[in-house]
């Protein structure tokens, strides 16, 4: 059912609208001040709020101009008052409200309002495009949902998967239509200057593709950060291995990312467990890599994309592009023969292998691969001392484990 949040300072008034639209079915959220509206508006979008102009500490009308130059009324808002004229009910309408009502509001012409009000909501699209690049199996659908979901409700997002499982193409997917896409690199900046981040991004989405890698200093400005992205109508969107719970009790998140993140997880699918998405993706990802690199055309045989959707992925989509990309420069028929392609999925994973097939990656999958690489054979000739292995590539401890924990490296047997 619809949600609605009534605003007023009046705890009888509050009480009786309650249950009002309790009664009606609806589901009802309460504020007393402006103050806890902000705070109910941040932590979740109603479908609409009953607001009261006269309060204590701010002014329903002031709150209608914040929430406008912020972008935030994509949803309608009804004003009340006791004290109303018509010089406030004309401005609150020119500022964007949907209706005003005059206190004592008759229990017909407040549930006419309700309802005529949550009709007009407008059903404009809050995502951009589509998952296709990921698939067009039940997972992706059920993912598109749930991502679609998290988009309404207005939180902050976290995208829990294994490398490779289309973290970026998620993030995007979550971009206002007409905002801007900001992957934060710089997470140096993320710790001194999160202000200017926001600026960047504002109207869009800030990305933070490896959560579990920020110090605690980075950590401090993602939450500012996620505290005022009202400000600037900005989306956060992070992603990790592991869920917030698993990273809190490892050391590697603050008790406040956790609780800004903990509502909002959504779960990326492994490659392996949508199988019937790997022929079409197999093909496409073929083709592409043949017009980017500008070569022959080579395509897949029916025996070949049997071994592929039979194969486990471990490095998920960016072990199958990579694998299309080096086929695709590959000296061969414009069939893809069998042989090439056991050759290369029969023996160490295909983002672990040299610079000759990191060079068909995109730079931030090359800089991963090459450091999971790097780490897991340091490791191996350090007997898995993660001291040790710290020492020999320069880092501290603690950076060095949350690289491994962020690569997601672990020892075998």
């Amino acid at each position: 059912m619809p949600e609605i949040l009534v605003v007023d300072d009046e705890p009888g008034i509050r009480e009786l609208m309650r249950e009002i639209l309790e009664e009606e079915g609806y589901d009802v959220r309460m504020a007393e001040n402006g103050a806890r509206a902000r705070s109910a508006l941040e932590a979740k979008i109603p479908d609409l709020v009953l607001l009261d102009i006269w309060m204590p500490d701010v002014d329903g009308v002031t709150l209608l101009k914040e929430w406008k130059s912020q972008g935030r009324l994509t949803l309608p808002v009804v004003m009340m008052s006791g004290h109303g004229t018509v010089h406030t009910a004309v401005e609150a309408t020119r500022l964007g409200a949907f209706d005003y009502l005059e206190k004592p509001i008759a229990y017909k012409q407040l549930l006419e309002t309700v309802k005529k009000a949550l009709e007009a909501r407008p059903s404009r699209p809050t995502t951009s495009g589509d998952l296709s690049a990921l698939g067009e199996g039940e997972p992706i659908r059920r993912l598109t949902q749930r991502l679609a979901l998290a988009s309404a409700a207005g939180l902050p997002v976290l995208l829990v998967g294994e490398p490779g499982s289309g973290e970026e193409a998620a993030a995007r997917f979550l971009t206002p239509p007409e905002g801007g896409f900001v992957r934060l690199t710089d997470v140096v900046q993320l710790g001194e200057r999160p202000g200017d981040i926001l600026a960047q991004a504002r109207g869009g989405l800030v990305f933070v593709p490896h959560l579990s890698g920020l110090n605690t200093m980075q950590q401090r400005g993602l939450a500012l950060l996620i505290a005022r992205r009202a400000e600037f109508s900005v989306r956060v969107v992070a992603a990790a291995h592991e869920a917030p719970s698993l990273l809190l009790s490892e050391g590697l998140l603050s008790q406040e990312l956790h609780d800004h993140f903990a509502h909002g997880v959504v779960e990326l699918p492994a490659l392996r467990t949508r199988r019937d998405d790997i022929p079409a993706l197999a093909a496409h990802m073929l083709e592409d890599a043949c017009v980017r690199l500008l070569v022959t055309p080579r395509h897949f045989g029916a025996d070949v994309l049997a071994v592929l959707s039979a194969h486990e992925w471990p490095g998920n989509l960016a072990e199958l592009e990579a694998l299309c990309g080096r086929l695709a420069l590959a000296e061969g028929e414009p069939l893809v023969g069998m042989e090439e392609v056991e050759a290369i999925i029969g023996h160490a994973p295909v983002q672990e292998t040299g610079i000759d097939l990191m060079l068909h990656l995109p730079l931030k999958d090359a800089r991963d691969a090459f450091e999971k690489a790097y780490l897991e054979a340091l490791l191996e000739q350090c007997g898995w001392s993660m001291s040790r292995a710290a020492e020999r590539a320069g880092l501290d401890r603690t950076n060095m484990y949350r690289k491994v924990k962020q690569l997601g490296i672990e020892r075998e047997g």
